[in-house]
């Protein structure tokens, strides 16, 4: 299961690079700033967070990142990629093989098993069965569950779905992970357990994770913390001992 991790590791190059990024809705004659002028890098191998109150436009910055949502003005570059000159195939393409997921809802299929729905990006990738089903049971085996690999959704709690959806997410080898409120829906208690597999990402896997979330335990966490309000950055601050490549 490759990460990527040696291509980045000597890097001084952001993983994500965000240039004067503007996103405007157009409601009822008025215009929405949702994403307004966003300036921001993320850097290799860290767990980044941004945070801000609902409707703050963090989930429109993801969603933007992802190639989900196009900018009205402003760049998006990912792995030194400019999404603005990528058609959609290839935005497709950088999602398949570059980027994982992980949703406050988990995004499951409910009729596939754990096993299935960890190996549905694969099946896109048109990836070798017998490669494929290597991988699964690799990442099932990470996440810690290996002995629930042909359970349905419903048959498994929350902290074991969304064990599930970082399984699906670490599959693909990816370097970049995008997480979406990924402990909104869990307790405290298995919060905590699913935040412990996202530091894991980072620091076994070399992965970089950025996470949008309101949860305290993330950004107590998280090596580098944004705050967002009405669409602009408004503060940023990282752990103590972390250094900024390039800052």
């Amino acid at each position: 299961m490759s990460n990527g991790h040696d291509t980045y590791s000597s890097s001084l190059e952001p993983v994500i690079s965000l240039t004067n990024l503007h996103r405007i809705y157009h409601l009822a004659g008025e215009d929405i700033h949702a994403v307004n002028d966003v300036t921001l890098d993320v850097w290799p191998h860290q767990m980044t967070a941004i945070v801000g109150r609902s409707g703050s436009g963090k989930t429109t910055l993801l969603n933007l990142i992802a190639g989900l949502d196009t900018p009205t003005r402003g760049e998006v570059r990912i792995l030194g990629r400019d999404l603005g000159q990528m058609d959609e195939s290839e935005r497709l393409h950088l999602r398949l093989t570059k980027l994982g997921f992980i949703f406050q809802s988990f995004g499951l299929m409910p009729l596939l098993s754990a096993r299935e729905n960890v190996g549905v990006p694969l099946r896109m990738r048109a990836v070798d069965p017998d490669e494929r089903e290597a991988y699964v049971q690799e990442a099932l085996e990470w996440v810690g569950l290996a002995d629930r690999a042909h359970h349905r959704p419903y048959e498994l709690s929350g902290g074991e779905q969304q064990r599930v959806a970082i399984a699906r997410a670490l599959a693909e080898g990816p370097e970049l992970v995008l997480a979406d409120e990924p402990t909104g829906q869990l307790d405290t208690r298995t919060g905590r357990r699913i935040l412990d597999l996202l530091r894991r990402l980072v620091e076994e896997r070399g992965v970089t994770l950025l996470v949008v979330t309101h949860d305290p335990q993330v950004m107590a966490e998280a090596d580098i913390v944004h705050e967002m309000r009405d669409g602009m950055l408004v503060e940023s601050r990282a752990k103590e001992g972390v250094v900024l490549p390039g800052v």
